[in-house]
């Protein structure tokens, strides 16, 4: 096996002992559209995300969107299909066949620099209690999406990244963070309690400091019931099992100040 090759899948299998794999392999079933890596595989999607990047590409690419790589820069790998073409000895057909997989660099958005990219033009409101996630150190930021995927919180970036303007996602990926706060980490994948606190702490952080521009009460009650679904609950039975746990939440968000972990 290539050595570059063997690297990347000895990176990835590292991953799974950190526990930070199941956050990657959510991001990259969420392709970016009209970008490049939409059309990667799955696996070069979640080697991409690994790398703390929601955009890769190569230099030439980089170059097409009017942007350079820094100088001293050092790409990440993805594995590239190569194929060949076998004849059929009986019938004379030829037909493409998968011959090996080879290494091709490219590098991530954060390592060039140059035009700004269309899906940067996002910009986001005055979010209520934005203030509190700066206080943690946590950085905010606009990020590109689709329609499943409006933003995530990373403990390990320290980062809220959006997808949308709308308050409650934030709030959703505050609550994330507080609750991170008082556990002393969250677990590294999408555990049913703690999207149902999330969902519900954000539903409540809409009533109380939100503009309410819309009301969102369906969209969360849909949101817990999947999760809800997942432990046998009804959504109503999960939001009483949470509820201590979700006020605990809430009084870290809106007092401030950082929780003794």
């Amino acid at each position: 096996m290539n050595e570059k090759v063997k690297q990347v899948l000895a990176g990835i299998v590292d991953t799974f002992k950190s526990g930070k794999i199941p956050d990657a392999v959510a991001l990259a079933n969420f392709p970016v559209p009209n970008i490049p890596s939409t059309k990667w595989s799955f696996m070069n999607r979640t080697i991409m995300f690994l790398s703390g990047s929601i955009d890769a590409r190569g230099f030439r690419q980089w170059k097409e969107a009017d942007r350079w790589v820094k100088k001293g820069s050092k790409a990440i790998h993805i594995l590239v299909p190569c194929f060949k073409k076998i004849k059929d000895e009986d019938t004379g057909d030829e037909a493409d066949v998968l011959y090996y997989f080879k290494a091709s660099p490219v590098f991530r958005y954060e390592d060039t620099d140059g035009k700004e990219l269309d899906y940067q033009q996002i910009e986001l409101p005055e979010l209520p209690l934005r203030e509190r996630a700066e206080d943690w150190g946590i950085e905010v930021k606009a990020i590109p999406g689709n329609y499943k995927f409006r933003g995530y919180y990373s403990q390990d970036k320290s980062l809220i990244a959006l997808a949308t303007p709308e308050e409650k996602t934030f709030f959703h990926e505050l609550a994330h963070a507080a609750h991170g706060q008082l556990k002393g980490g969250l677990t590294a994948k999408q555990d049913p309690l703690q999207e149902i606190i999330a969902e519900l702490s954000a539903q409540a952080l809409c009533r109380m400091v939100g503009k309410k521009d819309k009301d969102t009460t369906g969209n969360s009650y849909q949101y817990i019931e999947r999760y809800a679904k997942d432990i046998g609950l009804s959504a109503h039975n999960a939001c009483l099992k949470v509820l201590k746990e979700t006020e605990k939440v809430l009084n870290l968000i809106l007092k401030g100040g950082q929780h003794d972990t």
